[in-house]
């Protein structure tokens, strides 16, 4: 995924009121669910996780594929 792409993205889903999970897919196959908005954090392309339990997860731009997760009825962006 385009990296300004990414960033503007992810700074979509994790900022929107009110919050709601949402998938991250990644090319290998994994999927991350980001289930709470200061779970995550973001910088010049890459984010870092932290999910359930503490388990941290590192992913960049990419490494991505697409973000999952409805946006008042707008499609998923894709890269």
């Amino acid at each position: 995924m385009d990296r300004d792409i990414f960033d503007q993205t992810m700074q979509t889903f994790k900022h929107r009121k009110p919050f709601r999970p949402f998938t991250v897919a990644m090319e290998n196959g994994d999927r991350l669910e980001i289930d709470h908005p200061e779970a995550l954090v973001l910088r010049d392309g890459i984010a870092m996780f932290a999910g359930p339990g503490g388990v941290p997860s590192v992913f960049d731009h990419e490494g991505v594929t697409r973000v999952i997760g409805d946006l008042a009825g707008q499609p998923s962006r894709e890269g």
